[in-house]
């Protein structure tokens, strides 16, 4: 019997973790498929608290891991697969064996939406990123693009025209699907030039392996033209990673874990935190924080019942 067991070595699931083993529960914490998250592809992380010259992201994750592992922790790599709530207790699945624990955490986090070109993955964090909150401020005085016609893309094509020379945001569609509003508010916008009818084809490099352009088809007109921008910033949604949960927690229309009162699930002794549950902030410090919150829910849950 586990008396936890942390679903995610994000930065949320590391700070529960952290939490989880200086309060002497030894958590068994799961890699996952994709360990360290979605800092594990980010080259510098400059908001973080406490790192006046930045740290590279995956640095910061194996700091946190080795904090946790120095209180206690427990790491392995399985996935969670399935999972049952009976008689207080809480059968998860990892992999192809069960394991029995009081508590679960799920901070699983959510994947960014790619477009699936060649040569993406080796260019993200090169020029390739799907945060411009995160990274915006790398990009001072250059052309960038945004790819993307919600809410999203045209957030965060107006943040980077605080930083940003020039801002092109691309859609393959001929109107945007964002909310009137922040429609009305990208289009106003000086520094934001539009590419209505636009579909990325292929990133180019230069030669040290940094984005150079991206090269556009018109969906109308079949023309092909290269785009020279330092960064693409891709802004079509993300997938939460909980599709072990679907039809045993709440969720959302896109698959966001619901919380109550706190990081609290529908099921007790099941907690949620960090990008799997929020669809708003997104950022390495939120998530972190709500992985406290969960470790601290998950241990007075353990002591209200004993």
């Amino acid at each position: 019997m586990e008396k936890m067991i942390i679903v995610g070595t994000g930065c949320s699931g590391l700070t529960a973790a952290i939490y989880a083993a200086r309060a002497n529960f030894a958590p068994l914490v799961l890699e996952g498929h994709e360990p360290g998250g979605q800092l594990s592809t980010t080259t510098l992380v400059e908001n973080f608290p406490g790192f006046p010259e930045g740290i590279d992201g995956p640095s910061l994750v194996m700091n946190m891991k080795s904090q946790a592992e120095r209180f206690g922790a427990r790491f392995e790599y399985a996935t969670l697969t399935d999972f049952e709530a009976a008689n207080g207790h809480i059968k998860a699945k990892l992999d192809e064996r069960w394991v029995e624990t009081e508590t679960l955490i799920i901070a699983s986090g959510a994947s960014a939406k790619w477009l699936g070109l060649p040569r993406e993955k080796e260019l993200i964090g090169h020029g390739l990123t799907s945060c411009a909150t995160c990274d915006g401020a790398f990009y001072r005085n250059v052309p960038v693009c945004v790819i993307g016609g919600g809410d999203s893309a045209c957030e965060e094509a107006n943040f980077l025209t605080r930083f940003a020379s020039k801002v092109y945001l691309i859609h393959r569609r001929d109107s945007l699907r964002a909310s009137k509003i922040m429609a009305e508010r990208t289009l106003a916008n000086p520094k934001i030039e539009i590419l209505w009818n636009s579909i990325p084809t292929e990133y180019i490099a230069d030669a040290e392996g940094e984005m150079r352009a991206i090269k556009l088809t018109n969906s109308v007109t079949s023309h092909e033209h290269e785009l020279e921008v330092k960064c693409v910033f891709v802004a079509i949604g993300h997938n939460p990673n909980t599709k072990a949960f679907r039809g045993k927690l709440d969720m959302d229309a896109d698959g966001y874990l619901i919380q109550h009162n706190g990081t609290h699930t529908n099921v007790p002794g099941v907690f949620a935190s960090g990008d799997v549950a929020d669809r708003t902030y997104r950022q390495a410090i939120t998530a972190a924080g709500q992985g406290c919150a969960a470790a601290l829910d998950a241990e007075r849950y353990m002591s209200h019942h004993g």
